[in-house]
């Protein structure tokens, strides 16, 4: 069976943002790469203007067969929220620097608002309020999730995905030492093989 496989970034929203990670994977398996209107650099789209049309965004283009999710910091909260919507049109969960769905305060997380805001000046500002919860949930995403983490990382801390992967049922975490919130790009060479086997 073909994989298709659904690429999420998070608030940087660039469609290439895991184009070097997904060009490492087997060439047959389709590939789908979302951007988020409106976010970092992407162009605003008037129907696009909260964390749930991003959700649609990805429902729009759900198959009726299954697909894995694929998802970096933010784009983790919308893969974790698609999984509880759509648990039989979801197969497979890998959830990198995952920092929305949770309360991140509790983790000692950096607040990025600040930062972005001086990248991304003219990202829409529905964004920098907005704070996805799915943790009263977790225990029903029994989908399996590789849990992608870097001991390096102040936005979204390994204690993060420590919390996952003793709440979701069938999750495994991997730390990639030194790494950092942009790990799935920076080290897409290191990761690839590992998130091939899962999803294998």
């Amino acid at each position: 069976m073909t994989r298709h496989l659904f690429f999420l970034p998070g608030v940087g929203a660039d469609p290439a943002f895991w184009r070097p990670l997904g060009d490492r994977l087997p060439a047959d398996w389709r590939k789908t790469y979302f951007g988020w209107p409106g976010l970092g650099d992407q162009p605003a789209d008037r129907a696009i203007n909260s964390y749930d049309d991003l959700i649609g965004l990805v429902e729009a283009q759900l198959p009726d067969s299954p697909v894995d999710l694929l998802a970096q910091s933010m784009g983790g909260a919308i893969a974790m929220t698609l999984a509880l919507r759509h648990p039989a049109r979801i197969r497979k969960l890998v959830l990198a620097v995952t920092s929305g769905g949770m309360d991140m305060t509790a983790f000692g997380a950096a607040d990025w608002r600040l930062d972005y805001r001086r990248e991304f000046p003219t990202a829409a500002e529905w964004i920098m309020a907005e704070k996805p919860d799915v943790s009263h949930r977790l225990h029903e995403i029994s989908h399996p999730a590789l849990l992608i983490w870097g001991d390096a990382d102040p936005i979204s801390p390994v204690a993060v995905g420590e919390y996952l992967v003793e709440r979701l049922p069938a999750a495994q975490l991997h730390i990639v030492k030194g790494g950092q919130h942009d790990l799935i790009h920076g080290q897409a060479p290191e990761l690839a093989g590992l998130i091939e086997r899962h999803l294998a």
